[in-house]
């Protein structure tokens, strides 16, 4: 049977169409005609933190504890407790930073990502909040829940959408106000943690050899609930009849959460030398998720690291979740400790149970 003249035009017009547009098949193209695709860098980097201080020692008179147990127990000597601030108010002065570390103005902004386990609500989302208080005009912007691993979660997604030409830019924030959801009658859980929020600046590149050489992130559900949870919703409403009941606060089990880092740490390092044909040897340092420094000390042993290989800070802010990276790779960028050419490895883990890593040339 003859296809009709019309049907016969209109495939090839398809695919004319997908091929120039398209932007996976744009990337083809510019490889074809000989144009070089560069890497997802880290143009500037920020971070923000509460001015209030609560020390081990204030803690003690809350709760049954010392300052000598605490930080046997976890390296934590204070952590900065929001007295007001949002995750909103701290995920905008974070990202005022890194904006102008990068010399950006907010319209030319794509992409807005926020990793928050803490929200000030559920809607609208913490990134399109951060979007109108800055200006980002051009922005499209979503939230993740990926816990402590949700900066380096945000860093992958942001390096998937610019790599597919969905924008050149994209605003990457992880921040969190953790004082909220913890129960502060709660030794094991009310020490570990503290607010604040870091934020970094992406952009792709074509012809500059730093930015995000590999990367590697991944999921277990079937621990998440017995392991790390928090802020559970009941279901109240005159047509269910629901046993779910509502949990506000942190739930932890802190030797699974233990097991699980120390062995998740390495795999993570390994997997991202593996993918990029790196050295262990060609890394400065890695940063890790600042959650405790037994875990770091662990996880340091399983990989015949020498401790001063690791960044840490946590003595300082505690466990402040999906922030904790941002905030480390900020302070030592300030402190003049990453230099440009340095090859650094990114490394989290958190509720989900998640995992996820970055290997990066800065």
């Amino acid at each position: 049977m003859r296809k009709d003249s019309g049907q016969r035009g209109f495939l090839p017009a398809v695919l004319i169409w997908v091929f120039r547009y398209h932007p996976i098949c744009k990337i083809i193209i510019f490889k074809n005609k000989g144009v070089k695709m560069g890497l997802v860098k880290f143009l500037g980097i920020g971070h923000y933190c509460p001015e209030n201080i609560v020390t081990n020692y204030q803690l003690s008179s809350i709760v049954d504890t010392s300052h000598e147990w605490i930080i046997k127990r976890t390296g934590i000597s204070e952590r900065r407790i929001s007295t007001g601030e949002g995750t909103v108010d701290l995920a905008v002065n974070a990202a005022k930073n890194a904006l102008k570390m990068a010399g950006c103005i907010p319209e030319s902004i794509d992409i807005i990502i926020v990793a928050t386990t803490s929200p000030d609500r559920i809607m609208p989302s913490t990134a399109c909040s951060v979007q109108s208080v800055l200006g980002c005009i051009n922005a499209s912007a979503f939230d993740i829940s990926a816990a402590c691993s949700g900066f380096l979660y945000s860093s992958i997604i942001a390096n998937s959408l610019l790599k597919c030409g969905e924008g050149k830019k994209a605003l990457v924030i992880g921040s969190e106000v953790l004082s909220r959801i913890i129960d502060w009658t709660d030794r094991n859980t009310c020490i570990l943690f503290g607010d604040g929020a870091g934020a970094a600046v992406l952009e792709i590149t074509t012809n500059d050899e730093s930015g995000i050489i590999s990367t590697y992130f991944g999921s277990d559900g079937n621990k998440g609930l017995k392991a790390l949870n928090a802020n559970q919703f009941s279901i109240s409403t005159p047509f269910s009849n629901s046993n779910l009941e509502r949990k506000q606060f942190i739930e932890m089990d802190g030797r699974e959460v233990f097991r699980f880092a120390i062995s998740i740490i390495p795999k993570v390092i390994k997997e991202l030398l593996k993918k990029s044909g790196e050295s262990i040897e060609n890394i400065k340092y890695i940063i890790p998720h600042q959650a405790n420094s037994r875990i770091i000390d662990d996880a340091a042993k399983k990989l015949n690291l020498n401790r001063d290989k690791f960044l840490i800070n946590l003595e300082h802010y505690g466990n402040t979740s999906a922030a904790s990276i941002p905030i480390v790779l900020s302070e030592s960028i300030e402190k003049g400790l990453i230099k440009k050419g340095d090859k650094i490895i990114l490394v989290a883990f958190g509720g989900g149970l998640t995992w996820s890593g970055l290997l990066i040339q800065w």
